[in-house]
């Protein structure tokens, strides 16, 4: 057993376990599944050459130690053999056709071109093959959604080759879709597949996980967190989704299982929650206690009836009369994860609802009580069971309609439209017909102006320091009071990318960021991507965590809570105070690019899952910030289109999740998004940040924008706007390159000026950052106190990971070229060494280095590897008998943000005379220089 704090090792046992945990097996005809030992196996899919352990973008840059894919993990396990001849016809074929990267940033290809498996081939694999694994593989990320198009959502042609000729040719076929999200699956019930199980994308663990189910070592408890329905269209989603300017939410609060479970159960294929065990349950249905105070518990018996031990999550639903608001016909209010329960034992699960979560919010006041949380009078039936369609059921009646919370209108919609609602038709089912939707009687802004706070009278440096806050000596308003007008919008705007202040290779730092800030001892924070781990595009190794649709499919809250702790002391590790995630946005649609960094359809769901590893990184004093707030249910003109939904569709399920975030789990940050909701972007949206967050919630956190967002009107958002920021107490602008020189030519100042904001504002979100440095380990680093955790960790760091802590800077400033000290790089075998540089302009760098052997042996060998961030650039290598000086150079091509060289030396015996890296020409001039070329051609 390894005493290390931070044990790399115990970490990915709990991700293999979650992966494990997550696996969703849909069908298993013949127990086909689990895999026999002995059994000799034909794997089919270029996924088996290139597993995806997560999308793209900024949720799934994490330079990590490695990936085990499927492949790989039956390969290291002896009691499976693969099929070699495939195996080497596939080889060969990669050869010729390999991984297609894309071009530029987060444009990978949603998938990779597919072997084409000929009956010929397939036949072939059969005669020497018990059973064929096809592997289905899909991407997908930030700033493109998913299509409705061979590729994406649908399989391809060559795909559809593969399933027909293998499974004609294998009397057992097993598919595994190592996908981000549910994709069409009309194709099981053409090829008829022995069995199907979602992998989704499970990080560098992957594969290992996947394989302990395959194997029967771990029996699949994974559950699905989103309803598969028959075709893309039959979700009410669909019709308005990926518009580009204004995407209004006609279903309402119809998303998902709410709408296919009230008006479509037969256009279902596998209902959400459902999930295939190796055993089978019994769940039965005890109890049920219920008062309108305390609201319900509902007490359930599980029963292993089958010959495999293994877990069951109990899911609890209710249905509510439908009354005057109209409600769908079940919602998730509650569910358990059992422990491994044995054949023929029998545990008892005790599930606990609040009143609160059993209530619908009236915006309209149809049911006398506008703007409120009520429950209505009739009979509210809980079902019990192991997926949405669960029969146990207990009923309680409430006779007259109760106002459970009394909340103001916000956030209502400019416009009118209308919306779907339940009609009761004779038979008891019931079918969609449409009333107005409520619009909004006063707008944020008005909201805003009624509640200015107020100014704390500004004294001038009186010598306070942040840490005279924390030990209680000074007041947060005196130390406050101390910052000039130029510290204020200073303050409020957050650094990055890649800056230079805090860990390397990050996406952003605030806090202290200009002189003066520093003055008042307040440290520069670090926050950095992504939900599915650390990103530092410095090229520093990470662990890559498994997605969110996986983790959101073990129904395992303590199991998550458990991972997390392990990533908020990775990322103290690294110095960084806040994780860019968790992403909660609901699978409003199955087309949403970003659905894998996401949970579920269901915002109980998400909201529980988002909680538990908020607390997990808790532990440490680390925290995440919930994202994006809220509704960013699309990638497409992600940045300009305007989502229009009603106030209740935004209260019962965009915000529900964040809610039990903050309430539950004492949320420390939150993210909003892109684009607007209901006329305004949510960055300036006084309703979302303030009345709901702060004043309804309890939220004492910060609120920091998306990278470069905007803020303001629907078609007037600009991201200088930093007056209508702050003015929604938005703390935080994400991102500029110098606060203090205001890089962004934002308009804090002439906002101060003209009164479009106030000093008090900038004052209170000032307070809101340095209450929240704080309770952080990077102040703890700064007072030098409840530090012993980073001291054991530095102390556990191996060369390498120093390299990154020991960065040599190179700021160009007068000169065109800086002089690095020869002294300063170590040249020893396993050496790193980190140079970060800031850029003097967009363009082209060169690194230069005099070098000779030190006097070795003529055949010795001594290799100097440079890369420019994650990436291998040049490898120089000197033999023994290279004892002459000589100049060696390595390009850095167009250059247009700060990033960083590193210099790997393999060996020992390289002397260096001198470092130089130096600018070369500017990308303008570089564009002249060509012009001019062709004007003289």
């Amino acid at each position: 057993m390894s005493g290390k704090l931070f044990d790399e090792n115990k970490f990915a046992a709990v991700a293999r376990r979650a992966v494990a945990e997550g696996v969703v097996l849909l069908k298993n005809d013949g127990d086909v599944l689990p895999l026999q030992k002995g059994t000799t196996i034909s794997l089919f899919g270029r996924s088996q050459y290139n597993y995806y352990k997560s999308g793209t973008g900024s949720g799934g840059m994490v330079n990590t130690k490695y990936v085990i894919g499927v492949k790989e993990a039956l390969e290291a396990d002896d009691r499976y053999n693969l099929n070699q001849d495939l195996k080497a016809i596939y080889d060969e074929w990669i050869k010729e056709n390999p991984f297609d990267a894309g071009i530029g940033w987060a444009s990978e290809p949603w998938f990779q071109k597919e072997m084409v498996i000929t009956p010929e081939i397939a036949k072939a694999a059969a005669a020497k093959s018990d059973v064929a694994i096809v592997l289905i593989g899909r991407t997908a990320g930030e700033d493109q959604d998913n299509s409705a198009t061979a590729g994406s959502y649908l399989l391809t042609e060559d795909e559809h080759t593969m399933m027909k000729n293998v499974t004609e040719a294998f009397e057992k076929t097993i598919v595994l879709l190592n996908v981000g999200n549910i994709i069409d699956m009309k194709w099981v019930e053409k090829y008829n597949p022995s069995a199907v199980a979602y992998i989704w994308q499970g990080g560098q663990e992957g594969g290992n996980g996947v394989l302990d189910v395959l194997s029967g070592d771990v029996n699949p408890a994974g559950r699905l967190s989103d309803t598969i329905a028959y075709d893309i269209d039959d979700y009410p989603s669909t019709a308005n989704f990926g518009k580009k300017k204004r995407n209004i939410q006609q279903e309402d609060i119809y998303v998902g299982y709410r709408y296919f479970e009230t008006f479509a159960k037969d256009k279902v294929l596998y209902p959400f929650g459902f999930g295939l065990s190796y055993t089978s349950f019994d769940i039965k249905c005890c109890s049920l206690e219920f008062d309108i105070t305390n609201g319900a518990t509902v007490v359930a018996t599980v029963t292993n009836t089958g010959s495999r031990k293994g877990q069951q999550v109990v899911q609890l639903y209710l249905e509510k009369p439908q009354g005057k608001l109209g409600n769908p016909s079940r919602v998730l209010v509650g569910f358990e994860k059992t422990k491994e329960i044995e054949p023929g034992e029998t545990v008892e699960c005790e599930i606990h609802v609040p009143a609160y979560y059993m209530s619908c919010y009236d915006d309209s006041g149809v049911t006398g009580h506008k703007s409120a949380y009520v429950l209505e009078q009739g009979t509210y039936t809980f079902y019990v069971g192991g997926d949405v369609r669960a029969e146990e059921s207990a009923s309680a009646d409430i006779s007259e309609t109760v106002v459970v919370e009394q909340k103001s209108e916000l956030m209502a919609p400019p416009i009118e439209f209308t919306r779907v609602k339940p009609e009761i038709n004779a038979d008891g089912t019931f079918s969609v017909v449409y009333e107005p939707v409520p619009t909004a009687t006063k707008s944020s802004v008005e909201h805003r102006q009624e509640e200015l706070p107020a100014e704390i009278t500004q004294t001038g440096d009186k010598g306070y320091k942040l840490v005279d806050v924390a030990k209680g000596r000074v007041s947060m308003e005196d130390f406050i009071a101390q910052f000039s007008d130029d510290d204020l919008v200073a303050i409020v705007r957050g650094e990055g990318m890649s800056s230079p202040k805090v860990t390397p290779g990050t996406g952003g730092a605030f806090g202290g960021v200009t002189d003066s800030l520093l003055g008042y001892g307040i440290p520069v924070a670090c926050c950095t991507d992504g939900p599915s781990g650390i990103r530092m595009d410095s090229g520093k190794k990470a662990f890559a965590m498994p997605n969110g649709t996986l983790l959101a499919s073990t129904w395992n809250l303590e199991l998550m809570e458990e991972l997390y702790q392990w990533e908020g002391l990775e990322l103290r590790k690294n110095k960084v105070d806040v994780l860019l995630g968790p992403g909660m946005n609901l699978h409003r649609n199955p087309l949403n690019g970003r659905n894998f960094e996401y949970f579920s359809e269901d915002p109980f769901l998400t909201g529980k899952c988002a909680a538990y590893q908020l607390k997990g990184m808790h532990k440490y004093h680390i925290t995440g910030t919930i994202k994006h707030f809220a509704l960013n249910t699309q990638e497409t003109s992600r940045h300009y289109a305007e989502h229009v939904a009603s106030e209740r569709a935004i209260r019962e399920l965009y915000l529900k999740g964040y809610e039990i975030a903050v309430k539950e789990a004492g949320a420390h940050a939150v993210m909003t998004t892109y684009g607007p909701v209901n006329g305004r972007y949510t960055s300036s949206n006084f309703d979302l940040v303030t009345k709901i967050l702060r004043d309804e919630w309890g939220f004492e956190g910060i609120v920091m924008t998306d990278w470069w967002a905007k803020g303001g009107n629907v078609g007037a958002g600009d991201g200088a706007d930093m007056a209508d920021i702050v003015a929604a107490q938005n703390d935080l602008y994400m991102v500029t390159t110098s606060a203090a020189d205001n890089t962004n030519n934002d308009n804090s100042l002439e906002g101060l000026a003209n009164g479009t904001v106030t000093r008090a504002d900038y004052q209170r979100c000032a307070a809101n950052i340095c209450r929240f440095i704080i309770s952080k380990p990077v102040f703890f680093r700064l007072i030098n106190e409840n530090n012993e955790i980073d001291n054991q960790l530095l102390d556990e760091a191996d060369e390498e990971e120093l390299s990154y802590d020991n960065m040599i800077d190179c700021n160009f400033k007068e000169s065109s070229v800086f002089a690095i000290d020869p002294s300063e790089i170590r040249t020893g075998r396993d050496s790193a060494n980190m140079l970060s540089v800031a850029i003097k302009e967009r363009g082209d760098y060169r690194l230069t280095m005099t070098v000779r052997a030190k006097n070795l042996s003529a055949l010795a060998q001594i290799p100097l590897t440079v890369f420019r961030d994650r990436d291998i650039v040049k490898t120089i290598t000197l033999t023994g008998e290279d004892r002459e000086w000589q100049t060696v150079s390595v390009d850095f091509a167009d250059c247009f943000a700060s990033f960083y060289i590193k210099l790997y030396f393999a060996q020992n015996g390289m002397e260096i005379k001198d470092v130089n890296v130096e600018f070369v020409c500017s990308k303008e001039q570089e564009i002249h220089d060509m012009l001019a070329r062709l004007g003289e051609d």
